[in-house]
């Protein structure tokens, strides 16, 4: 099989391409990068997510660059990824996590983080997939236990360390004189007890336990994953529900009647809160399926926007090298000023208590507030699982620019950055794109009315099938 990269590391199912002598030629050729480009001398960190065999899979890999030569620091437990990000930063190395993210459960998966503390770049993936021919499947490393022995792999508290970073940068201190009362669901991933930590007297927990399985439900935190959760929200009378992905670098709000709070949304409530409040400036950056809400903002507070391909790897880009105040993406990952430049679900979570201890509000009055001010904004995305003929059929229709009229409305423009956005004659908008990481064709849909956004969406999707 070829091994390539998507959106975000290589993923692939357990035991049928996710096996360990794959992952041993992604660690041999990982390895290779980091030498032959002189990418760095302190070596690797490896941590891993709540993924079946994720702790095994994961010391094998360390096994691989420690046996090559690369030192190696391994999280003494599981470890979400950003605080892998922060870690690879902080000490100047390679982060590596084995992780499958927010995939189905029978999938686990390979990061690869940069020294600068985010994804690594298209160039330095394109770098290591290109020595993964050269690697060998029957490559045998040195036990685990014996390179822990002899100090080629030293284990460190990972979770600790990230930990005291959150409190370094949150004001945790406020959010607990505040009483506010935190549901929290890490949907059997890796963020698991980490809110109860910081908070173990305001925070409810569900699905908090080791289940590899996910209880058979992809742990990503979109609204059809999380009905139990907005029930849980309201029953346990909580101000704030958060609500992370497997591996924790994506986020998924509530507010306090149990409603859920999009990515759009978070995204746009920042914009307002960093920038009007902290004085916070620098460029938004945001991917082609994201709100148009924050040109309108970036309009009226006068901040520049840029828009990116989909896949946080172009927002980590843009935040390493210029001057970002924030930058996000629609299925839940949100970086901003003064953290690291990566995708941090817990951190987004928490700076959303602070900024409604900040603004003495529900978290629903604040989103209330945003659309009086900029107009309602409702958006919708449906994963359409088909056939890779009726796919690319699909792909090709619509970028024929066959698509004329959507749900009785005019298409009058389209826009070809990552798939195909259709725009219409009142603002709204459809994007039709392949996903990066699945076997999925997503239908993503804005407009200023709820039911109008889910109904374009729906127009959309149900031309797969005539192909």
């Amino acid at each position: 099989m070829e091994i390539k990269f998507g959106t975000d590391g290589w993923r692939a199912i357990i035991a049928k391409d996710f096996t360990f002598a794959n992952l041993s030629k992604v660690c041999q050729a990982t390895a290779s990068w980091i030498k032959d480009e002189e990418i760095t001398s302190n070596g690797v960190v490896i941590g891993h997510d709540a993924r079946f065999m994720g702790r095994e899979f994961s010391e094998f890999a360390a096994s691989v660059f420690a046996s090559l030569g690369i030192p190696v620091r391994f999280a003494d437990s599981m470890a979400t990824t950003p605080a892998l990000s922060w870690a690879a930063l902080e000490y100047d190395a390679v982060g590596i996590v084995i992780t499958a993210s927010h995939n189905p459960p029978n999938y686990n998966g390979f990061k690869i983080k940069a020294p600068f503390g985010g994804p690594a770049t298209p160039d330095q993936i394109e770098a290591v997939e290109t020595r993964i021919q050269d690697a060998s499947p029957d490559y045998q490393p040195q036990e685990f236990s014996e390179l822990v022995a002899e100090g080629k792999i030293n284990l460190i508290p990972l979770n600790d360390l990230y930990l005291d970073v959150i409190r370094d940068r949150i004001d945790v201190e406020k959010i607990k004189k505040s009483g506010l009362k935190i549901g929290h669901d890490p949907m059997y991933g890796v963020a698991q007890g980490m809110i109860k930590t910081l908070f173990p007297d305001q925070t409810s927990e569900i699905h908090a336990d080791i289940n590899p399985g996910f209880h058979g439900t992809a742990p990503e935190p979109i609204l059809k994953n999380l009905q139990p959760f907005a029930k849980f929200v309201k029953e346990n009378d909580c101000d704030l529900g958060i609500a992370n992905d497997g591996d924790a670098d994506r986020v998924g709000l509530f507010d306090e009647n149990g409603n859920f709070v999009d990515s759009h949304l978070v995204l746009s409530l920042l914009a307002k809160y960093l920038s009007q409040e902290k004085g916070f400036s620098g460029t938004i950056v945001k991917t082609f399926s994201t709100t148009s809400m924050l040109n309108k903002q970036a309009k009226k507070y006068d901040l520049p926007i840029e828009t990116t391909k989909i896949g946080f790897k172009y927002i980590a880009d843009k935040i390493v090298t210029g001057d970002v105040l924030l930058g996000g993406e629609e299925s839940g990952g949100l970086a901003v000023k003064g953290h690291i430049p990566e995708r941090d679900g817990i951190f987004i979570g928490l700076i959303i208590a602070e900024m409604m201890m900040h603004y003495d509000k529900p978290l629903s009055a604040m989103v209330e507030d945003l659309f009086d001010e900029f107009g309602p904004h409702h958006n919708i995305r449906l994963d359409i699982y088909t056939t890779d003929a009726k796919k690319q059929a699909m792909i090709q229709h619509c970028n024929d620019k066959q698509v004329k009229k959507i749900n009785g409305k005019q298409v009058i423009k389209w826009e070809f950055t990552d798939g195909i956005k259709h725009w219409m004659e009142d603002g709204s908008w459809v994007l039709v794109r392949p996903s990066g990481t699945e076997p999925v064709l997503r239908i993503y849909s804005e407009d200023r009315s709820q039911d109008v956004a889910q109904q374009n969406a729906e127009f959309v999707s149900s031309m797969v099938d005539s192909f």
